[in-house]
């Protein structure tokens, strides 16, 4: 299903489970986005967050035992917002960061589009 605020949109998907990774990008690519990765890895994604063009991401919180917070980091320097997926809730997020949002796993792919279409600034 197309989500009209969703439509051309670059976001930036960085997860390490290849069948959350194919979800998340098949719903995207079903809303009318433009993906840009998957990547399973901070080291890879962190370069990508700082220059490319992104309009939005959906983060996992846990890439093999390392926090994925500092591509965080830089999509917010960047004013790119952002939304984690997490099996553990709020919780896994950092406490100073009171407003990120989070998507719960396992989630249903329509949740997901509709928590990035509440991320998008009116023009």
């Amino acid at each position: 299903m197309k989500w009209p605020a969703l439509v051309g949109k670059h976001v930036l998907v960085v997860e390490d489970e290849l069948m959350v990774a194919l979800t998340v990008e098949d719903a995207l690519e079903d809303a009318g986005c433009v993906v840009v990765g998957p990547f399973s890895r901070v080291a890879v994604a962190l370069p990508v967050a700082r220059v490319e063009a992104i309009d939005l991401a959906v983060l996992d919180v846990n890439l093999a035992g390392e926090m994925v917070f500092p591509v965080a980091y830089a999509l917010e320097d960047r004013g790119i917002p952002f939304l984690f997926l997490t099996g553990y809730g709020k919780a896994a997020l950092p406490p100073e960061r009171p407003n990120w949002k989070a998507c719960v796993k396992p989630f249903q792919p329509e949740h997901l589009t509709q928590m990035l279409t509440q991320l998008i600034k009116p023009p």
